[in-house]
C-alpha cells in the first residue's frame, strides 16, 4: 500500500501508515458506545478519525506520540476523515521519521533565534536592548521549538521564531520605506510581542497544542506580555515612556477590541507593528491553505480569513 501523505488524500483512498497524534479524546456514540476521536497530522496537514467499538482496557493515545493506523478515507461534512480499522502505537523499533510527522518552521531554529539575538545587540537605545534581553531571557530555551499558535498560523515547531523572525525582516523593510519611524522601538515590538504565548499555550516539544494554560485561559498573552514586561523593568530599574509604548504595543497589536486589544494602536510603531503582524499571520496561512489545496481549485472555508483560498494555476495559457 503507498504511503500517502495527510494532504494527498482523498475520499474511499485506503491508508496504512504512521502519524502523529495531535489530540485523543474517548466519547460516546448515540447508541451509549464508546470511541475515541483523534486529529491525526504529518507535517502536511491534519485529519480527524474515528475509532469505533473501543476496547476500554486499552488507553487512549497521549498526544504527541506516532500511531501506526489502517483506515479508509471518507468524507464528512466536506472534510476527509479516517475509519481505523487497525491501529497501535509506535514502537521503538518502526522506521519513524519524525521530520515528516511534525509541521516545522522551514528554517533551523538556530539561525531564527541569531537573527533576533544579533537585531538585539544592533539596538542604540540601552533601554529597549536590556528590556529585549530580558523578556528573551524570561522566554528561555523553550523559544527554540515553541508555536506560535494552536491551529492557525505558524501552528508548527519553531513557529513563534519562524513567525518573529519573517516579521523582523518585513519591519527592516518598512524602515526603508518609513525611515523616520523608531527603528529600535518597532523591533523591539516585534520581537517581544507574542513571547506570552508561552505561558499562554499547552504545548510539547514537536509544537504540538493541545489546549490553553490557566494563565491563558485567564489572562492571554496580552496581559502576560505586559506583566512580563512590567517584572523586567523593574528589575532593571528602568521607567517612563519607553515602557509605556511597548506595554501599548503589547495591548494593540491585535489591532481592535474584537480580536482581544482593548486599545487601538495610538502611534506610528503600533501601528506598524498591527499590520505587520496581520500581514505575516494572514501570508502564512495562506501559503498552507495553498499548499494543501490542488492547483486550480477552492479550498473549504477557512475560519481565520471568513473565505475560501483559490489556488492559482499560475500559467499563462490557463483559462
Amino acid at each position: 500500500m503507498e504511503n500517502y501523505s495527510v494532504s494527498q488524500l482523498v475520499r474511499d483512498m485506503r491508508y496504512e501508515g504512521f502519524l502523529l497524534v495531535r489530540s485523543a479524546e474517548k466519547r460516546k456514540d448515540s447508541k451509549g458506545n464508546d470511541y475515541v476521536d483523534m486529529n491525526l497530522t504529518d507535517r502536511t496537514g491534519e485529519i480527524n478519525c474515528k475509532i469505533w467499538n473501543w476496547d476500554n482496557t486499552q488507553p487512549v493515545p497521549e498526544s504527541g506520540n506516532p500511531i501506526k493506523i489502517r483506515a479508509t478515507v471518507q468524507e464528512y461534512n466536506g472534510r476527509m476523515q479516517l475509519r481505523v480499522e487497525k491501529w497501535r502505537m509506535a514502537a521503538a523499533e518502526d522506521p519513524v521519521d519524525m521530520n515528516q510527522l511534525v509541521p516545522a518552521a522551514p528554517r533551523k531554529p538556530a539561525d531564527m533565534a541569531a537573527e533576533i539575538r544579533e537585531t538585539v545587540a544592533g539596538f542604540e537605545s540601552e533601554n529597549l536592548r536590556k528590556l529585549t534581553e530580558g523578556m528573551l531571557e524570561i522566554a528561555g530555551d523553550e523559544l527554540e521549538w515553541f508555536p506560535a499558535a494552536q491551529r492557525m498560523h505558524h501552528a508548527e515547531r519553531s513557529g513563534l521564531l519562524h513567525h518573529t523572525t519573517d516579521m523582523l525582516r518585513m519591519a527592516k523593510a518598512m524602515l526603508e520605506v518609513y525611515p523616520w519611524l523608531n527603528r529600535d522601538l518597532l523591533l523591539a515590538g516585534v520581537i517581544i510581542h507574542d513571547l506570552g504565548k508561552i505561558e499562554e499555550l499547552k504545548s510539547d516539544r514537536t509544537g504540538n497544542v493541545t489546549d490553553y494554560t490557566r494563565d491563558g485561559q485567564l489572562l492571554g498573552h496580552l496581559v502576560r506580555g505586559i506583566t512580563n514586561l512590567n517584572r523586567v523593568a523593574d528589575r532593571l530599574g528602568i521607567h517612563g515612556e519607553t515602557v509605556t509604548l511597548l506595554e501599548h504595543m503589547l495591548l494593540s497589536h491585535h489591532g481592535e477590541s474584537e480580536y482581544g486589544s482593548p486599545k487601538a494602536p495610538m502611534f506610528p510603531e503600533a501601528e506598524a507593528l498591527h499590520w505587520i503582524d496581520m500581514m505575516d499571520a494572514r501570508m502564512n496561512t495562506m501559503k498552507g491553505v495553498e499548499d494543501k489545496t490542488p492547483e486550480g481549485a477552492f479550498s473549504e472555508k477557512i475560519f481565520s480569513l471568513d473565505r475560501r483560498v483559490y489556488h492559482p494555476l499560475y500559467r499563462d495559457d490557463a483559462e
